[in-house]
Order: structure tokens, then C-alpha cells, then sequence
């Protein structure tokens, strides 16, 4: 049984037109086995982080942001229909289960909130597109993914079970495809613990789910489905001028999504690596067009690709008594980063310092900063921006660092990475 896996985005599901698109897109596929993993809609996850923060505050301001968040779903749910009924009483349904969850007591963990109360804007889209698509005559099995990624209790960044994942994948969609469904809906983003906890896999992390499912049913290919032609060297909303790059191998799309290129998520290549899985990644505005593919095949581009991260935040570690930055101290260090799941986009060391590059989480930086200052001296640049240009020229370096204050360089044979102050 050969099996596409599909995945469309937040931005590919916004309104009632995105979603009409989607289902013009599915029924070219109409004698496919497919899974289809689907994002939130639009600005949910946004959305659902602003009614947590309420909620953690103790402020009633949540009630109308949920309500809010209700009305939203429920008028694309109505210009999609004509009688959107069942729809909408499921969308109630899933909404009176997030009203009861915001009336407990916040968990002295954030981050367990966090999953808990975000992880329905998965739950949201796909209920209403599963439900629109089988009045739309695209029969489907709506699955809950909860039941499906089996990961650990690391809340915010589940670290997956692979065996049993695959073990429940595969028994759930198998089951789905004998049932004589043709195509299962599925979220993105989240997954349970043994305990029926909710987890999530980071942020974007739909693109994983793709290829963890990919990867459990060994699937033909995976195609994500976004609103650019395929992929491209830089972000085109900062060079207009960016251009496609048709086909790279695996390796290459590791190191791009590595340095934080937004088209694919830094854990998606692994697991299709692993087994050969081809990804496309197509324009939900011209599905016809080719886009771009990732597989085994060899590098036979050097154009440079410019990788701009902003709301970074900048490290500097010394040792309090002037000894130098060595084995030991690193080891400690790593430790205190791990501890706090600092994730490091960029990181040097001089004899008397070591330096690392972060995303701007606030609460987890300010604590990691605090631990450290424990045993070390340290300074810190927040709200920093981190260029990296992969395959780089002296052209393509001048186009990007003419007259930026630099505080950190770091050059290698294929990469060159600055750390700047924003214009």
C-alpha cells in the first residue's frame, strides 16, 4: 500500500477560501492513500498563547478571547457549509473542553500549560476541515494525534517514542485505509504521554509530525504544502529577489534548517533521511508548478542562502577568576544550557570567554542567566539578530552586513554567521 503524507500549514487553513483551496488540492489526489497533518489555523496558535498568559495571571481577559476564538471558527465553519450544524456543535464541544481546562488551577509548570491549553488549535482546524471535507464528498478519517506520536514528558519539545509511535500510526491508519477511507486528517505540532498528557514538539513542529508519520508507514513521499514556490534561499519578504532552489539533498537541507531557515523544521530531515523519503515542498497558490524537492542526490548549487533570525539573545561567559575557558568550565556550562533547554544557534570561545547565540525565551534565558551568574560573570545582548549566509561570497556579505555593528563573527569553509545589532 503505497501512502502520500501531505502537510499544510497555518497560513494554507487561515480562512474559509484557504481551506476551500485545500480541498481543491485533495481532490487531485483522488486514488491516493493519503495522510494529510494540518496545522492551526492562521494566527490560532498566536491566539491560544495570549488566552494562557491571561489565564496564568489569574485575568478573566481569557473568557472573551475564547469566546472570540470561537466566533472565528465558527464563521468559517458557516461560509464553508450551507447547514454547518454538526460542525459547529463539534467546534462546541471542543470549546467547552478548553473553557474547562482554563477554570482549574494553573500547574506550577509552564510549560505543561502550555501544551495542555495551546495543542486545541490543532484540535480546532482539523475538526472543522475533516468535518467540511466529508460534506465537500472527500470521505475522510478524522484521527486524534494524541493517540498516535507517543512522546515523552518533556512539555513544549516532546522528545517522540519511536517504536510506539510507529506501532500506533501504523495499526490506526491501516485500520482507516481497510475501512475503505481514502485519506486520514490528522494535527500537527502535538502528541500524548503514556499518562494522556498532551505534548507538543516545538514550535512549527508540523513539519515533524509529516515526517513521523512518513516515517512509520514508510510512505511514498511527503509533500509541505506552503505559500512559496518551493525553496528558496532566502526569506522573500527580505529578498524580494530570492530564488528557488529546485532539488538539494538531505544534507544540505540539515544544514539550512540547522541555522534556522523557516521553510523546513530543524528535526523534520532526519527521520526521511533515515529511510530515503523524498520531500517536496509545492505552492498551495500553483500546485501544478514542479517546487522543490529534497532527496538523496548530489550538491550541484552554490548559490548563497541568507538566513536572518531576529529576537536573538547574546551570552558572554567569563570566568570570575581570569583562568581560562577549559575543558571543565565548558562541561559545566553545557550542563547549566542542557538544564535549561537553551537551545544554541551559534556559540565561540576565547581563552577567557565563551559565547553562545540563543532565541529570545524569555523565561528561560532570564533563569539560565541567573544559574550562571552563580559561578560566572556574564554579559548579555538581548534583541540581536543572527545572519547567517550559507555558501557565502564577499558579494553576498556586503549585501547583508553594509554598515551593521557586529559583536560576534565566526567563519567556516561553506558558512559565515554574524551576530548584530538590529538597524
Amino acid at each position: 500500500m503505497e501512502v502520500q503524507v501531505f502537510k499544510f500549514g497555518g497560513a494554507s487553513v487561515k480562512d474559509a477560501p484557504a481551506i476551500e483551496n485545500l480541498q481543491q488540492i485533495l481532490r487531485r489526489y483522488p486514488n491516493e492513500h493519503l495522510v494529510v497533518v494540518i496545522s492551526a489555523m492562521g494566527k490560532t496558535t498566536n491566539f491560544l498563547e495570549k488566552t494562557l498568559a491571561a489565564y496564568r495571571d489569574g485575568s478573566s481577559d481569557w473568557h472573551a478571547l475564547v469566546d472570540e476564538l470561537q466566533r472565528q471558527h465558527e464563521d468559517v465553519a458557516e461560509r464553508l457549509v450551507p447547514d454547518p450544524g454538526a460542525i459547529i456543535d463539534r467546534l462546541r464541544h471542543i470549546f467547552d473542553s478548553l473553557r474547562e481546562r482554563l477554570s482549574q488551577q494553573p500547574d506550577a509548570n509552564y510549560d505543561f500549560d502550555y501544551d495542555q491549553i495551546v495543542s486545541y488549535g490543532e484540535m480546532l482546524s482539523t475538526t472543522l476541515i475533516s468535518g467540511y471535507l466529508n460534506i465537500a464528498g472527500i470521505p475522510n478519517l478524522w484521527l486524534d494525534a494524541r493517540t498516535l506520536v507517543r512522546t515523552d514528558a518533556t512539555y513544549r519539545e516532546g522528545v517522540v517514542d519511536w517504536k510506539t509511535s510507529c506501532r500506533q500510526i501504523r495499526a490506526a491508519v491501516e485500520e482507516a485505509f481497510q475501512q475503505q477511507y481514502p485519506m486520514v486528517i490528522t494535527q500537527g505540532f502535538i502528541g500524548g504521554t503514556s499518562e494522556q498528557h498532551t505534548t507538543t514538539l516545538g514550535r512549527e513542529g508540523s513539519d515533524y509530525s509529516a515526517a513521523i508519520m512518513a516515517y512509520a508507514l514508510d510512505a511514498h513521499n511527503v509533500t509541505i504544502w506552503k505559500d512559496v514556490p518551493g525553496l528558496l534561499n532566502a526569506d522573500p519578504k527580505r529578498f524580494p529577489d530570492a530564488v528557488k532552489l529546485d532539488k538539494i539533498p538531505y544534507e544540505e537541507a540539515v544544514e539550512l534548517s540547522y541555522y534556522g531557515a523557516s521553510i523546513i523544521h530543524p528535526k523534520t530531515l532526519k527521520p526521511l533521511q533515515n529511510k530515503q523519503i523524498p520531500l517536496y515542498v509545492k505552492s498551495f497558490y500553483q500546485p501544478d508548478s514542479e517546487g522543490s524537492i529534497i532527496t538523496k542526490c548530489p550538491l550541484n548549487t552554490t548559490i548563497p542562502s541568507f538566513i536572518v533570525k531576529d529576537h536573538q539573545t547574546l551570552i558572554t561567559i567569563f570566568p570570575k577568576d581570569f583562568s581560562f575557558i577549559a575543558v571543565d568550565n565548558l562541561s559545566d556550562i553545557f550542563a547549566m544550557l542542557s538544564q535549561h533547554r537553551i537551545r544554541i544557534n551559534m556559540m565561540q570561545n576565547s581563552a577567557l570567554s565563551f559565547s553562545v547565540c540563543t532565541d529570545a525565551e524569555p523565561r528561560r534565558v532570564h533563569s539560565c542567566i541567573k544559574a550562571l551568574q552563580g559561578k560566572y560573570k556574564v554579559k548579555y545582548n538581548e534583541d540581536v539578530q543572527l545572519i547567517t549566509i550559507r555558501h557565502h561570497t564577499p558579494e553576498a556579505i556586503e549585501r547583508v552586513m553594509h554598515d551593521r555593528k557586529v559583536l560576534l563573527r565566526q567563519t567556516s569553509r561553506a558558512t559565515i554567521q554574524f551576530v548584530v545589532l538590529p538597524k
